[in-house]
């Protein structure tokens, strides 16, 4: 019976598979015993015992659970440790030891009112942090929940939660489940035992990958057969590589060799199978997802770094006052005594142990510097940091709610991934951008190709018309809509009526290209998809180029429709009947593409039995390996390429040769070696296999592919370039592609200098085709340092002749040297010295080390764009990353700070959002400082007043509500609200942007002139109320004005005056604004009213003061009035003369929206030219050039 229902289900698995679109193109069982050399030595010593997770064996290990934590802290450390975090701020720290001297008989005031303070703000930071790691936890509660079938013994399979596997489980995952765990595929519904696997979890690419299972455990199809199944796997440990896996299985007395093949990831998604088997190897913590989920770099601003100094700035002035007081009042101590009288009998010395001791003097200066810092504590913004924060957040919901910067076409809003850097966006000096994806759409069309030396292809790309503009040539109409072609199809845009339509057969080489396209349908990873209602084939593929080859085949008329694991078949056109014929090819190899490979191989076998290896690739590398008599075509073929780079298309060499059986038996042996081998340089052996094979190539001809640019792309860059920010492009393309790129772009303009920096010369080739790598780089170490010496010389010749724009370009062999220690500073005081820097054929370490190198030495802020996760290193490197969600997934915007979906968003994310959130922190802290020195200052003067007798001029409730109640909530306001000038004037006036590039807001002039308000503010307040009410009777019963009334009266003025000047220096009114600033100071009168109803025991000092004193005396509205008005009288003169004779640029724009000035073309277009300039790229200086060009001309003839 058992055989029976497996014969039955080996009947079902055929007929599934005849009806599967899904199929392995990783070629070869793996059955052979391999070198197992390493497993069971350090680094390869993990056991898992299949199918038995509760043995003893297992149990001794003791591997990692499955479950998995990123909170931070739990119950047990949730109190220590975010205590400890809010204590590590100096400033939280000063009031925490404050607050406990505040239980000593030292203290000015109360220890309630003081700590009370300190425990809200710490509080709320607590609270917050506490959500955040709520949310986080119940992340995990739901992944660690979630349920899977696990083996339970006798072919049974039962639901049970993620948490509570254990290595060595067998697992049965279904179609669009997860997998809970890094498993070892055992089998699949599939007879041939393949899935396919979405991983956008863990590396971000949207396309799907093909997994295969061994071939002695892919008959493994139903439940019934793990009942007794047994197997031991030896392998690698734990490690955060994601495409590498070392590893063998002994089953059945045989050891089998495992690779990535055969790994299924946590995290991925099964896709479009109906069910696998595989078994746990990696849990919880151990797995790859989680050992790659490392925390992202530590970014702070700069304006926050800053505040942190001048805080400490602050600490010194309150240190010393606090020392001069000491020592003023220690001399006034000693002197108190005279013929035995005290002379300030009123502080009651005779109730004082030593704070008030003629006899102990130093003792009691000792003392008193402890009450003075204490009081003078309010010169610190306790409320500064937490207050930041909420700004922080409310502006990053400003950016992502912003309609201006949502992509409708992909659904996809700006996200700010982070808060801490907003008004870091403001100051960006240097922008290094990715090109493909970032500046161009990754959407790549099949433009043209060249085939036996004959260039097909008659569509115009957008670099070609950027050049017929550049060179002032009449524009080439576009012939690219094909008039047999209505519905456009995408990643096709070609269009010759040579080979279109099947009329390639008439071509003198038609055998040729029948071979080129036959290529571009054979030599891929494509997986083919048949609508069974229209019998339309699309393709899942790795990348778009090879969907747009694949897609170019089809139109020609080789259509691939069907993939096996051992198979490819696809639709030919038969150039003697004309008809559409099937063909088959037998699929033995795959030889993968990778970047240090730069090209792809497959090996099939043809209905006739030949064996014919079909390879594609770059320039850089196909040439070489061209057979003597297969460069019939190479001098032509390589023209074209030049051309197509020069029209900013890639380019992709296609060739290929026919193998004997011999020949392909000996490599087939020595690939399934290197293939099983089970050590370290296992890629090494395959890649050395692979290299012997690929030589001796016939040449075919060359594709062109266009990516075009992103709309917007040129727009944005002129007003980055407007801006005053410097734009670097950081690419792998080549140079051809790059600087043409850069035209279409506007980086690059006719007329400007290029230096090309680069390692072509016959020198270094000579020594290139000896092979003394010795000798080589130190030859190509000496060519670099010699030319960027000789453009520096250039540079400075230049600048003093002519304004001559430079633009810079390297390539990636040049740039390994120029980023080298004794190089890199050369290397960038010359690239900062250009207007446009481009780096062509750079690997991702090289731009990380690019950007490092800008933002350490140049000390200015960078910005990193990209889209793809080659680009992590660089948005992770610089001080913001901006990740584009484009077609390659979401690597990038997973590493970024802040997310967009088109490259042209930049400019309103940063010339707009930008300037207003440096403007608006810059502003908030610079008033946080005037209104806690306004306040603070008034307790010093007041104790000068007191002879430093440690009394406060306040009530110890007014003391600690200043800053949470009275003058907290309008700063917030301005630091959500204000704008100095709209967007659209933001846009329209760029060099508004140099503001935060140049700190012009937030310097030490600026903060120092804040300060010197506050003090000037302070002086005005103390002397006007206490001479206005020292020597006259405050009311109509005669009586004088005490502390009490003295201090509430000086309080009310400076609420009043704090708030006045948020007022006057807010630009841009809003209801909320009006609301917290006139509601704050209604505040203090309620608070006055309420406080003070209280019994005289909570009220203490302050007792009906306002009530019974204060309100009734016309003087002390007079003096509020008056002294209002007197203290902003300064800031305000100030301001004036400013606004009117030494104008900011963002003044002179306001003047313009102000005055109405808009109509005016004379003063707007005085405006204007400050922000243009310095232009040296973009499309505004291509056509100034052009202009200084024809004004040139002009004044010759004359």
């Amino acid at each position: 019976m058992v055989e029976l229902g497996r014969r039955r289900m080996r009947g079902e698995r055929r007929r599934k598979l005849r009806l599967s679109k899904i199929y392995s193109f990783a070629c070869g069982k793996q059955s052979l015993k391999g070198d197992h050399s390493q497993i069971g030595e350090r680094g390869f010593s993990r056991v898992v015992f299949c199918n038995e997770p509760e043995s003893v064996e297992a149990g001794i290990r003791s591997y990692a659970d499955n479950s998995v934590s990123s909170t931070k802290y739990n119950v047990a450390t949730f109190l220590p440790k975010s205590l400890f975090e809010q204590f590590r701020r100096v400033a939280n720290f000063f009031f925490l030891v404050t607050g406990i001297l505040a239980f000593t008989k030292l203290a000015p005031y109360t220890a309630v009112s003081a700590i009370l303070p300190l425990i809200v703000i710490i509080g709320a930071t607590m609270v917050k942090e506490a959500i955040e790691d709520w949310r986080r936890k119940q992340q995990d509660m739901e992944v660690n929940n979630r349920r899977v079938k696990v083996h339970k013994g006798h072919g049974t399979f039962e639901y049970t939660q993620w948490k509570n596997l254990k290595v060595g489980h067998i697992v049965k995952i279904m179609k669009d489940e997860f997998f809970p765990a890094d498993l070892v595929l055992l089998s699949s519904c599939y007879e041939d035992a393949v899935c396919y696997v979405e991983t956008m979890n863990l590396d971000g690419e949207t396309n799907l990958k093909l997994k295969q299972a061994l071939e002695v455990t892919s008959s493994l199809h139903e439940d019934f057969h793990f009942s007794d199944f047994k197997a031991t796997i030896k392998c690698e440990d734990p490690n955060a590589n994601l495409y590498s896996f070392v590893g063998n299985m002994e089953y059945e007395e045989q050891q089998y060799s495992l690779s990535p093949h055969q790994l299924l990831l946590r995290d991925s998604k099964l896709r479009n199978t109906d069910y696998i088997f595989g078994v746990v190897i990696f849990t919880g913590h151990d797995t790859k997802v989680i050992q790659n989920s490392t925390d992202p770099p530590s970014k702070r601003s700069k304006v926050e770094k800053k505040v942190d100094r001048v805080i400490y700035f602050l600490f010194c002035i309150l240190f010393l006052m606090a020392g001069v007081g000491s020592i003023f009042f220690g001399f006034a101590t000693k002197d108190d005594l005279e013929n035995g009288l005290m002379k300030r009998w009123y502080l009651r010395p005779d109730d004082s142990t030593i704070f008030f001791d003629p006899k102990r003097a130093p003792a009691a200066a000792i003392f008193h510097c402890l009450t003075a810092l204490m009081l003078y504590g309010f010169f610190i913004p306790i409320s500064l940091y937490v207050s930041i924060e909420i700004v922080k957040v409310l502006q990053s919901i400003f950016i992502n709610q912003d309609i201006h910067m949502y992509y409708e076409d992909a659904d996809k809003p700006a996200h700010a991934c982070t808060s801490n850097l907003n008004e870091e966006l403001g100051q960006v000096d240097t922008i290094l951008s990715d090109k493909t994806g970032t500046l161009t759409c990754n959407s790549m069309e099949f433009i043209k190709c060249s085939i036996a030396g004959v260039a097909y292809g008659r569509v115009v790309t957008e670099v070609e018309r950027a050049m017929t503009r550049k060179n002032g040539s009449a524009l080439i109409v576009n012939s690219g809509d094909s008039p047999d072609r209505n519905v456009p199809i995408k990643g096709f845009n070609f269009t010759d009526e040579r080979i279109m339509n099947g009329k390639w057969v008439n071509e003198p080489y038609a055998d040729i290209i029948k071979n080129f396209f036959r290529l571009l349908a054979i030599c891929h990873t494509a997986i083919p998809e048949v609508d069974e209602d229209t019998g339309n084939v699309s393709y899942e593929t790795e990348s778009p180029d090879e969907s747009a080859f694949v897609i170019a085949a089809r139109e020609i008329g080789f259509e691939f429709y069907k993939r096996t694991q051992t198979s490819l078949s696809m639709y030919e056109l038969d150039p003697i009947s004309g008809d559409k014929i099937q063909r088959t090819y037998k699929l033995l190899n795959v030889l993968e593409f990778n970047s240090s490979r730069k090209r792809m191989s497959v090996i099939v076998k043809d209905e006739e039995g030949k064996i014919l290896l079909l390879c594609k690739g770059a320039d850089s590398v196909m040439f070489e390996r061209l057979a003597k008599d297969g460069r019939e075509f190479e001098e032509k073929t390589s023209e074209h390429v030049h051309e197509y780079a020069d029209a900013g298309l890639r380019t992709m060499i296609l060739a290929y040769r026919e193998l004997d059986e011999n020949q392909y038996k000996e490599f087939d042996r020595k690939f399934s070696q290197a293939k099983n081998s089970v050590s370290e340089d296992r890629d090494t052996l395959i890649e050395e296999v692979s290299d012997k094979i690929e030589r001796n190539l016939i040449l075919l001809g060359s594709t062109a592919v266009e990516d075009k640019l992103q709309n917007g792309v040129p727009n944005c860059i002129d007003k980055l370039a407007q801006a005053g920010i410097k734009i670097w492009v950081l690419t792998g393309d080549k140079m051809e592609t790059a600087i043409n790129i850069g035209f279409a772009c506007s980086l690059l303009r006719q007329g400007m200098k290029q230096i090309i920096i680069h390692l072509e010369t016959p020198e270094i080739q000579s020594l290139e085709k000896s092979g003394d790598k010795l000798a080589i780089a130190k030859a190509s170490r000496e060519s670099i340092r010699h030319q960027i010496s000789e453009a520096a010389q250039q540079l400075t010749v230049s600048r003093g002749t002519s304004q001559q724009a430079f633009a810079l370009i390297v390539d990636g062999k040049s740039l390994t040297y120029a980023l080298e220690d004794n190089m890199k500073n050369m290397f960038l005081d010359l690239a900062v010295r250009c207007a446009s820097v481009i780096c062509c054929r750079s690997s991702p370490k090289q731009k990380a080390l690019v950007t490092r190198l800008v933002k350490s030495r140049t000390g200015k802020t960078t910005l990193a764009i990209g889209d793809g996760a080659n680009d992590v290193g660089m948005l992770q490197e610089a001080d913001i990353g901006v990740g584009i969600s484009g077609v390659e997934g979401m690597q990038a915007v997973a590493s970024s700070d802040i997310a967009i979906a088109q490259f042209r968003y930049l400019e309103r994310l940063l010339l707009v959002h930008g300037h207003w959130c440096y403007r608006r922190i810059s502003s908030m802290i610079c008033y946080f400082f005037y209104k806690n020195i306004t306040f603070g200052f008034t307790l010093f003067l007041y104790e000068v007043y007191a002879s430093f007798s440690g009394q406060p001029a306040y009530n110890d409730w007014f003391l600690s509500l200043y800053n949470v109640l009275f003058s907290s909530l309008p700063v917030i306001a301005l630091g959500v609200f204000d704008q100095d000038v709209s967007a659209r004037y933001c846009l329209r006036f760029p060099m508004l942007y140099q503001q935060g590039v140049q700190n012009a807001l937030f310097s030490w002039r600026r903060i120092l002139s804040w300060m010197l308000n506050g003090f000037i503010s302070a002086i005005i307040i103390f002397f006007f109320c206490t001479k206005a009410m020292e020597i006259q009777a405050f009311d109509e019963n005669g009586r004088t004005a005490g502390r009490d009334m003295l201090g509430a009266a000086m309080f009310t003025c400076v609420v009043w005056v704090v708030n006045l000047q948020m007022a006057l220096a807010i630009n841009y009114f809003t209801l909320i604004q009006h609301i917290l600033i006139w509601g704050s100071i209604a505040l203090w009168y309620l608070f006055l009213l309420g406080y003070g109803a209280m019994s005289p025991s909570i009220s203490t000092n302050a007792y009906k003061v306002f009530i019974e004193t204060l309100a009734p005396s016309p003087s002390f509205w007079i003096i509020t009035l008056f002294v209002a008005i007197t203290t902003l009288v300064p800031y305000f003169s100030f301001s004036a003369i400013q606004m009117r004779f030494f104008p900011m640029y963002h003044e002179m724009v306001q003047w313009i929206r102000h005055e109405g000035k808009t109509n005016d073309p004379e003063f707007v277009a005085m405006v204007r030219q400050v922000s243009l300039q310095s232009t040296s790229v973009g499309s505004t200086a291509r056509l100034a050039a052009k202009d200084n060009d024809l004004r040139n001309i002009v004044t010759n003839h004359t």
